[in-house]
């Protein structure tokens, strides 16, 4: 499934957001902001900071092939914010944020096709802002899952999020599952409860596992919901837990049905 998004669909996901960190700075007390996040090293103010140094990188970085995104950057951003009180960096979040939205208004359209290092490898932009997307989603995951809060997993940006991990579904399916010669899965991402954007990722092992449109009679169906899906597929939840509970479920081949569900990790 190609993505069909346009750098306007790209700015509006990153101000969806951006408003979510934007929030969580305003309104988490300083206990909130301490809460281990899904990350083992960070806890959230540690993801909230990882997450904008990141768009600090970007901003100010043109796409291209031979030059990188400057990440020494990192550091210094890390050092300046972590130094600051409650509300200043909740101001200097704010701040981030919208330099980086008024960068990319100011980008032509076709700047999504650019050609582009992306941390997927070379590619384009619109890769790199689907990459940008993805963390950030599933960053904001890390942070709501620990707190016992319920983000919204439809829409545009859970698309968005989705189709990276449907572009590494034949790498998940050959290397991490490793679903052997003239078999095939198809993963049913299904909403239980309306809150959940849908679809089949269907993958056929012949040579290799490739993303193919559709399978008529897999070996293997797995089901879940998009959030637990992209969770265990970014390496932040325990799916022996999600098996557990009901979360995530397969008919057809036991055994193959199991080893997928429990080797869906590829990023983390």
């Amino acid at each position: 499934m190609a993505s069909s998004f346009e750098l306007s669909d790209y700015i509006s996901t990153h101000e969806q957001l951006f408003a979510y960190y934007n929030d969580l700075t305003g309104r988490l007390s300083d206990g909130e902001m301490a809460t281990q996040s899904l990350c083992p090293d960070w806890d959230v103010q540690g993801v909230i900071t990882h997450t904008m140094g990141v768009e600090v990188v970007l901003t100010g970085w043109a796409p291209s092939v031979e030059v990188s995104p400057p990440f020494e950057k990192l550091g210094e951003f890390n050092r300046d914010i972590g130094a600051m009180g409650r509300a200043d960096y909740a101001a200097r979040v704010q701040e981030v944020t919208a330099r980086r939205i008024d960068e990319l208004e100011a980008l032509p359209a076709a700047a999504v096709d650019a050609p582009s290092f992306t941390p997927a490898g070379m590619a384009t932009y619109r890769r790199f802002l689907q990459v940008r997307v993805f963390d950030m989603w599933v960053h904001a995951r890390d942070i709501a899952i620990p707190m016992g809060e319920t983000l919204d997993d439809s829409g545009d940006a859970a698309e968005m999020t989705l189709q990276e991990v449907d572009d590494s579904a034949g790498y998940i399916v050959g290397k991490k599952i490793g679903l052997p010669e003239g078999m095939s899965i198809v993963f049913q991402i299904r909403s239980a409860d309306g809150n959940g954007v849908e679809r089949d990722i269907a993958v056929s092992v012949d040579g290799r596992a490739t993303r193919v449109e559709s399978v008529d009679s897999p070996d293997v169906t797995v089901t879940t919901d998009v959030r637990t899906f992209v969770m265990l597929a970014a390496g932040r939840i325990d799916p022996q837990e999600q098996i557990d509970a009901g979360k995530i479920i397969w008919s057809g081949d036991d055994e193959w049905g199991r080893t997928a569900a429990l080797n869906l990790a590829y990023t983390g």
